[in-house]
């Protein structure tokens, strides 16, 4: 059985300031928590799992704090509304220096919902996208619902937070690519090899100061009447035509 403070202080890393603080977030499920000790368990603080998940992962626990819990308990802990047989403290990752060089980047102008933002984390991953630039008004990439949505690739793709118009402005050498309605057919573009993408808010689109940092506006050709596609499945068509 955990105890009230234990469980005061996994219910507290809902929250962003008691997150920074302890410089730790919350991923739940056997698929989240699985990946995650696979890639690196040394991120991974604590495991509280229930009796069943936790003999079947013993070896992979090897390294790992872990604690067998109740359904109860597990209930009391969780951020999901249908608790899911195990819940880790992950420690908030160390990203170090960006650097976009002979690569592909996602830059994301003020994303907003956190399942739009754990969505594009795991697409960038489908399609070997490793890092991602947000903006500093982008939803928290700790933030629970984001950590679920990204179905464990926040484990592989590292996301920065700066200030979006002043570091595209150093990118000199770098092409900048911004998604909009009104540029070029990007399923007639060729691929690319180096560049960064930008993908502008959920409703707004890219700000016109930013957007005259782009050296290329492109755009996906609709067929029907929809006024505008999710940031997250345009990402997808994006990297799927780009990549």
């Amino acid at each position: 059985m955990l105890v009230k403070s234990k469980v005061k202080y996994i219910q507290s890393l809902g929250q962003k300031k008691f997150r920074d603080e302890a410089g730790v977030f919350i991923a739940e499920g056997p698929k989240i928590v699985r990946e995650l000790l696979e890639t690196d368990p040394s991120v991974v603080k604590e495991v509280y799992g229930v009796k069943e998940w936790i003999n079947e992962n013993r070896k992979l626990l090897a390294q790992t704090e872990n604690v067998e819990i109740s359904e109860a308990d597990l209930e009391k802990i969780s951020h999901l509304k249908t608790p899911n047989k195990v819940l880790a403290v992950v420690h908030q990752f160390s990203t170090g220096v960006i650097d976009v060089k002979d690569s592909i980047t996602l830059a994301l102008c003020d994303i907003k919902d956190p399942g739009n933002l754990g969505t594009i984390i795991r697409i960038a991953d489908w399609f070997g996208v490793v890092q991602i630039i947000c903006s500093e008004d982008s939803a928290d990439v700790y933030n629970p619902k984001v950590i679920q949505s990204t179905m464990g690739s926040i484990a592989r793709v590292k996301v920065f937070y700066t200030d979006i118009r002043r570091w595209l402005s150093d990118q000199k050498d770098i092409w900048i690519y911004a998604t909009v309605l009104d540029g070029e057919d990007v399923t007639q573009m060729k691929k690319i090899k180096q560049g960064i993408i930008l993908i502008g808010n959920e409703s707004k689109g890219i700000s016109p100061e930013i957007l005259q940092l782009a050296n290329d506006r492109i755009t996906i050709p609709n067929k029907g009447k929809a006024e505008s596609l999710n940031a997250a499945v345009a990402t997808g068509i994006i990297l799927s035509h780009l990549t």
